[in-house]
């Protein structure tokens, strides 16, 4: 009976410590998917190691006290490739930061799953498609920052249901069509006149509490 206990003993710390393994790395996971994806010629990934428990040892990579991501920061690190679906894993992230870079190909739809994002950085990139739907479902989202990329299609009427959102920067993409008028749409301003191939309205100049830049691109006057 003894010998029983002390094997007991002796084999849940190993079962804990798997199964805490297990957890926390797929996280290590989803961004180790990410570096395969990624061409990274100046070896900014480098320390990137998939063997180890988590990622919150990793340069460029923030976790909080109980090891779950919540920032990537790889802004003008001059990597380029494409996004999978897999950064959608990444629960508890707050801060996606990957301006200035080559990445290219569609924004995942999986990014709706970042449910405490605050703030989504991809400016300056070669992104293309469509802004997607899914980005509405980020309550917490506060700067979203698209411009300087390919993006093509409207502004997703869905995004006026973010009530938090103070910056949106959709400027220098192919976009086209209305403006929203709703949500934080409705009575936000803009800092500058939007610079649109087709007329303006006047009432853009009446926005305030957010920053919303459309330039270069062929969005219309406000509408619903």
């Amino acid at each position: 009976m003894s010998s029983s206990i002390s094997f007991l003993c002796f084999l849940l710390p190993i079962l804990f410590s798997v199964t805490f393994t297990l957890c926390t790395n797929s996280e290590g996971n989803a961004l180790h998917a990410l570096r395969i994806r990624l061409s990274d010629p100046t070896n900014v990934l480098q320390s990137w190691d998939p063997t180890l428990v988590n990622p919150c040892t990793w340069f460029h990579v923030t976790c909080d006290s109980n090891n779950h991501v919540i920032r990537l920061d790889l802004g003008n690190s001059n990597i380029s490739g494409s996004l999978g679906p897999e950064l959608g894993q990444l629960q508890h992230l707050q801060y996606l930061e990957l301006y200035r870079n080559s990445i290219e190909g569609k924004i995942p739809e999986e990014l709706g799953n970042l449910k405490y994002l605050i703030s989504m950085d991809l400016y300056d990139n070669k992104f293309e498609g469509e802004i997607p739907k899914s980005i509405a479902k980020l309550k917490s989202l506060r700067f979203l920052r698209l411009n300087d990329n390919n993006l093509t299609g409207s502004i997703p009427r869905e995004l006026t249901t973010l009530s938090n959102l103070k910056v949106l920067d959709v400027s220098n993409n192919n976009l086209c069509g209305t403006i929203p008028v709703d949500g934080p749409f409705a009575s936000f301003p803009m800092e500058r006149v939007l610079k649109t191939t087709d007329s303006v309205d006047q009432s853009y100049k009446d926005w305030c509490h957010m920053t919303l830049d459309a330039e270069k691109n062929k969005l219309r006057n406000r509408g619903r």
